[in-house]
């Protein structure tokens, strides 16, 4: 009874850090091609003026020469934004690519409004009805000062409403990924108008996710002393109806300070106002249900602003669009004092672990120049910290492998009474003292560091395309090998299930050996289900990102060595000799 608890602990344990399999590894990402075969559409939830509908959706291209437009380049990003509608709608990013091909095509972030997936960033001015002004809209053309936005040359977009305002829009951009909105309206009537500055981050049709549980794709923000909100699309279809029957979403009111925007798993959009001043965010989605009229948003109102006669009001706002590199955010979080901009990486639950592994991990990288020499040298120092627990723990197990002969006894001894057999053990082990639930340990302790480093190796960039040695170019992704097809030698791609790396391999071996350090259970059930679990990790880590497998098969590695040292200090017998020699069928000598 006492070894069935154990092995349930232990394989309980165990099989911990594979719950939620399925929610993890959900059906693959959809390719690019699939990506711009989805249909976008336009109606505006929300708060803020409608630009009117879409009612052609284009392509990219006709999108891109269908206005005159102002280009946009900095050392990291390339674009364009229409003179027409004055939209931020045309992003990409000049350093990353589709695939580790350095000749795929490169990011893009944005796309144009109209076209197919559009996904853009507006800005402007709402107004209540009664005060019936004319305000820019989709259809408004804009005069440009210049016509290229770099770092060392703003530009401003300026338009006449021909009522007495003129409206003008500052841009500025860094030599990043920031780029910096000043909306501003002169009133030149003969009375004052007030108007509530607004900005916008507008998403259509169904956007592509990985879908995994652990990762957050959708709208993002912190929202002032209300935190980190986040949801995901599907939630906010399943929100309660806005008013003005303009989609579902929520809102969020009397906020100060923070962000909000949207997410990929690398890449962002979010926009960060003034952080003194009060705002009111709506994440929502339309009630539509055809993909060209699908879409999410999330904006920002700010308070209403007065624009008295022969003077003027201003409103700024920064609009990050890019990559989520975790020395980028932490540099825009500190230069731009945006509030808790480090959390639009999703690190979990266990940020506490999953940030400082992260930064261990990086700090390596710059000194050996490979993230999987990174990852092996911090799993090293991770096992010298608990080397004391994990010491004391193969201590007792070597112990209890020593006592074997006399719980073997007891066993038979009161074998029909195990009432007492418990009491005879739990007083031998307390004689001893020994703690039988020890050997469980090693595990317990390597569950949080496997999760942290699924976590860092998942949703940070740095992890993403960056190679190992040999076959492995991407530690982000699974092993591209299989077994089933000789490890391609044989030109056939087996299913996703059959995808059996080396690694994943070296992996089952490692465990396999690990196991087989330890005597046999005579139970045949135990001994089937010990038997059985190598393989069936295997399988289970296969479709694991290369560098988590990389890790667990070389901390496999280490804790055969630590535990074959420990044992031959104890003098305890190593089984590992002898159960091999029970496969091939020798007995033992």
């Amino acid at each position: 009874m006492d070894d069935n608890k154990n092995l349930f602990l232990a394989i309980a344990l165990s099989l911990a850090v594979l719950l939620g399999w399925n929610a993890f590894f959900a059906p693959p990402v959809p390719s690019p091609a699939q990506k711009a075969a989805e249909a976008a559409g336009s109606q505006t939830p929300g708060s803020v003026p409608d630009k009117g509908p879409i009612t052609t959706v284009a392509s990219r291209e006709e999108m891109l020469v269908k206005s005159l437009r102002v280009s946009i380049e900095t050392p990291r990003l390339i674009g364009s934004l229409p003179l027409t509608g004055g939209e931020i709608d045309d992003l990409a990013l000049k350093e990353f690519h589709e695939t580790v091909d350095p000749n795929s095509p490169i990011i893009k972030v944005l796309e144009p409004h109209g076209s197919h997936n559009a996904y853009y960033a507006d800005f402007g001015w709402a107004a209540s009805a009664d005060q019936q002004i004319t305000l820019p809209n989709a259809k408004t053309v804009w005069t440009a000062s210049h016509t290229k936005l770099t770092p060392q040359q703003p530009v401003t977009l300026s338009w006449d409403n021909g009522a007495g305002l003129v409206f003008k829009r500052h841009l500025s951009v860094d030599q990043g990924y920031a780029l910096t909105i000043t909306d501003s309206v002169d009133n030149n009537g003969d009375k004052p108008v007030t108007l509530n500055p607004f900005s916008l981050i507008r998403r259509y049709g169904n956007p592509a996710t990985a879908g995994y549980y652990i990762l957050h794709e959708g709208l993002v923000g912190v929202v002032g002393e209300q935190g980190l909100q986040e949801e995901k699309y599907a939630n906010i279809d399943k929100e309660n109806p806005l008013a003005g029957g303009k989609g579902r979403g929520k809102t969020y009111k009397e906020a100060v300070g923070g962000f909000a925007g949207i997410t990929d798993k690398y890449w962002a959009a979010v926009l960060a106002p003034d952080q003194t001043a009060p705002y009111t965010l709506t994440y929502s989605g339309s009630l539509a249900s055809s993909p060209t009229e699908k879409n999410y948003q999330v904006d920002l109102l700010m308070q209403g602003r007065v624009v008295p006669v022969k003077g003027s009001v201003q409103s700024t706002t920064t609009l990050f669009v890019g990559a989520k590199e975790v020395k980028t955010i932490a540099a825009y979080s500190e230069k731009l004092n945006i509030k808790n901009f480090d959390l639009l990486i999703d690190w979990g639950w266990f940020y506490f672990i999953t940030k400082p592994m992260f930064m261990l991990i990086d700090l390596f990288y710059h000194l050996v120049g490979n993230f999987g020499l990174s990852i092996l040298i911090v799993t090293v120092i991770v096992k010298a910290i608990f080397y004391p627990l994990a010491n004391k723990s193969y201590v007792s197990m070597a112990k209890m492998k020593a006592l074997q002969p006399q719980i073997t006894d007891l066993r038979e001894r009161f074998k029909d009474d195990k009432i007492k057999q418990q009491q005879e053990m739990m007083e031998l082990y307390k004689r001893e003292q020994i703690n039988p639930l020890a050997g469980c340990l090693p595990i317990l302790i390597q569950i949080p560091v496997f999760f942290s480093l699924y976590k860092v190796l998942f949703v940070t960039l740095e992890m993403r395309h960056a190679p190992f040695y040999g076959w492995i170019q991407d530690l982000s992704a699974p092993d591209p090998t299989t077994l089933f097809n000789l490890f391609g030698l044989i030109p056939w791609t087996p299913p996703h299930f059959l995808m059996l790396g080396i690694w994943p391999i070296i992996m089952g071996i490692t465990m396999f050996i690990q196991m087989k350090m330890n005597p046999e259970p005579p139970d045949p059930v135990q001994k089937a289900m010990f038997a059985w679990m190598p393989l069936i990790f295997t399988f289970m880590l296969a479709s694991f990102p290369a560098g988590l497998v990389i890790y667990w098969s070389w901390n496999n590695t280490l804790s055969v060595l630590q535990q074959y040292t420990i044992l031959k200090r104890q003098g305890v017998k190593v089984e590992l000799w002898d159960n091999l020699r029970k496969m091939t069928g020798k007995n033992p000598a």
